[in-house]
């Protein structure tokens, strides 16, 4: 027979399981859309056959990655401004010559947590060079010195990794700043060798609390980046 103590701990300890849980299951997505449009429809598949030799009728991505970022913006509506519109605004001089295609992402996650989808979770968001055509990519307001992400996000991500990978055949989780290492991996079709742009999105901490919490789906190791 068990003694008191061991009991109330095992006690204890599903009773914050069971907490865990249940915050997860009331966690909610509240959609957002940023314009998807015609001209938005049209770039995108243009990008996905100049930039990937796939030629397709419908913008749509077979998923297989999640891709972590942060915004830098340190509001929500900033965020959201940046991704809103179908065409790249002029201040964004360094990617234009490859793409008109605004960048954006599938998920935005505000700085209390809560959680916002910007498109259907299929169609191909531009948000990380060589891997859009299979890369689902949740973005976090803030980022920089001033505005750090909160725990209250990281909670979140772990949340939207569990929702995705529960739905989707999710090989791959990846922060930003990882993109570069699959150079030379199969899923990566950039044409462009010249094509790339430094990253350190959404930091190591942040990835490293988001694996840990995320062992059960097995995901694959990062592949080791080529010289």
């Amino acid at each position: 027979m068990m003694n008191k103590p061991i009991e109330r701990v095992l006690l204890l300890c599903i009773v914050l399981v069971l907490v865990s849980a249940c915050s997860r299951a009331q966690q909610k997505i509240e959609d957002k859309p940023i314009i998807f449009n015609d001209e938005r429809i049209r770039l995108t598949l243009d990008y996905l056959s100049d930039r990937y030799d796939l030629h397709q009728e419908k913008p749509t991505i077979e998923p297989r990655m999640i891709v972590l970022h942060w915004t830098v913006y340190p509001s929500l509506d900033q965020s959201f401004e940046a991704f809103k519109d179908p065409m790249l605004p002029n201040y964004r001089p360094d990617i234009k010559d490859i793409s008109w295609l605004n960048v954006s992402a599938h998920f935005l996650v505000d700085r209390d947590g809560k959680i916002y989808r910007l498109m259907p979770e299929r169609y191909m968001a531009r948000h990380v060079i060589g891997l859009n055509h299979c890369a689902i990519g949740i973005e976090n307001v803030g980022g920089t010195d001033e505005t750090p992400l909160t725990q209250a996000q990281l909670e979140s991500n772990i949340w939207l990794v569990h929702y995705l990978a529960d739905k989707y055949p999710i090989e791959y989780l990846i922060g930003h700043y990882e993109y570069t290492n699959f150079e030379s991996h199969q899923l990566w079709l950039e044409k462009d060798d010249n094509y790339r742009t430094e990253k350190e999105d959404p930091g190591e901490d942040f990835m490293k609390e988001v694996r840990n919490n995320t062992k059960r789906f097995n995901f694959k190791p990062i592949p080791k980046k080529t010289n």
